[in-house]
């Protein structure tokens, strides 16, 4: 994956706002209409439709409109590139920390003799 995927920058931004990141925590337990999701936020309909447009636009989130209703659903398969970033950028701090254990244990080693 490239480091600098345009969608992760959607993504890392959607996922920075403690709002859009409760919307999404809800819809993990299952869909949600917009007015269940609204009414904790306790903020106006137009400002929590632009979190949901940004959750949306990022690909998080899929919406439909049934009659005056509109649904949400999680997309748990638009978390893979993030995902897979943070499982890179993991892996490659696991293996300096795990070098960089390595040279401190060396130091000590050679300090005791």
């Amino acid at each position: 994956m490239a480091k600098h995927d345009p969608s992760l920058d959607h993504i890392f931004s959607a996922l920075g706002d403690p709002t859009r990141r409760a919307i999404l925590a809800r819809l993990a337990s299952g869909p949600a209409t917009v007015s269940d999701l609204a009414a904790p936020s306790g903020m106006a309909l137009p400002s929590f439709m632009g979190h949901l447009r940004k959750l949306e636009a990022a690909g998080l989130i899929e919406t439909e409109k049934t009659g005056r209703v509109r649904s949400c659903t999680l997309n748990p398969a638009a978390f893979t590139p993030a995902f897979d970033w943070l499982e890179e950028q993991r892996a490659m701090w696991s293996g300096r920390l795990d070098r960089l254990d390595a040279l401190v244990r060396m130091l000590a080693a050679k300090d005791k003799d």
